[in-house]
């Protein structure tokens, strides 16, 4: 296996019209979640990708699981909770942004906890983000058990610090999530969320944080991204596009990247791979966006 992919897939509801939820009548229905998203985009890029979260045993739940395998995603590892539900979410765009509706309290997924993957194979790289260890404190012991003391060593940890305002504050996240990102193999970070958990303004500032962190990407948004890894620092330049919406440019960011690093590419040919994956979320309606043509690709990774 390339990348194993762990943390919480939900279903999420929002207008299918323009305008705001309290108005709509009719909704459409996705599946998201930051490390399912990165799973899906692995394995449309030709990786052995999986995601091994939980679920309920009810309709959402099948649904997510069916929507992975045809993309193609490894869920042979998916547990299932006939006691809890499904997690879901709304969106309601709205002229200041779109606002997000958690229903995911009690989800079978926040009954996660140390033990999930024993009996997994180890992968190349284990991916983990900032979201799961606020679902509950099970779920925070799992993050500590793989990440901290490397339950599926020799695999490299990649996490993703992602983190969500509405579930935690900062005064919580900010100490736990420098701890995670300072102990990962590869951790990415938003310089705007940096900025506000740990109070840094830089690229450079984040690097004195976490020195730590083997490989530390930082991404200033539609500006570019820094890497880190060692002594050497690389900067590319986001490439640029129209924006349709935001959600998800970060989870194909991480994946394109990762891919690079499945590839022993360099980090600049590592962020132009993510960059490319992000453009193509950025102009999607939605989590997911088809990849790049493969010989996109290949150019990308052979030119280093």
């Amino acid at each position: 296996m390339d990348v194993l992919c762990l943390g919480e897939s939900m279903i999420v509801l929002a207008p299918a019209a323009a305008g705001p939820l309290r108005g709509a009548v009719d909704l459409h229905m996705g599946v998201a979640g930051a490390e399912s998203n990165v799973a899906v985009a692995l394995a449309q890029l030709g990786a052995h990708a999986a995601w091994f979260g939980k679920v309920g045993d009810d309709p959402l739940g099948h649904r997510i699981r069916d929507v992975l395998d045809a993309a193609g995603v490894d869920c042979s590892g998916v547990q299932t909770d006939a006691e809890r539900p499904t997690g879901v979410y709304f969106k309601d765009p709205g002229p200041d942004g779109t606002r997000v509706h958690y229903y995911r309290r009690g989800s079978a997924a926040s009954t996660m906890g140390p033990g999930h993957l024993s009996g997994a194979r180890p992968p190349r790289i284990l991916h983990l983000s900032g979201i799961t260890p606020v679902l509950s404190d099970s779920c925070a012991a799992l993050v500590d058990e793989l990440l901290v003391d490397r339950a599926l060593a020799p695999a490299l940890v990649s996490f993703d610090v992602n983190y969500r305002p509405a579930l935690w504050p900062v005064s919580e996240a900010g100490p736990v999530l420098a701890g995670l990102a300072g102990a990962a193999d590869i951790a990415f970070v938003g310089l705007d969320e940096a900025q506000t958990l740990w109070g840094v303004k830089t690229a450079d500032d984040v690097r004195d944080l976490l020195p730590e962190a083997g490989v530390l990407v930082v991404k200033d948004g539609g500006e570019g991204v820094t890497a880190f890894e060692g002594t050497e620092r690389g900067y590319s330049p986001a490439e640029p596009v129209d924006v349709v919406e935001p959600v998800g440019a970060g989870d194909a960011f991480a994946a394109g990247f990762l891919y690079g690093r499945l590839h022993n590419a360099s980090l600049e040919a590592s962020m132009r791979l993510g960059h490319r994956l992000a453009a193509g979320a950025l102009q999607t309606v939605g989590d997911l966006a088809p990849p790049p043509p493969p010989e996109t690709v290949r150019a990308i990774l052979e030119d280093q």
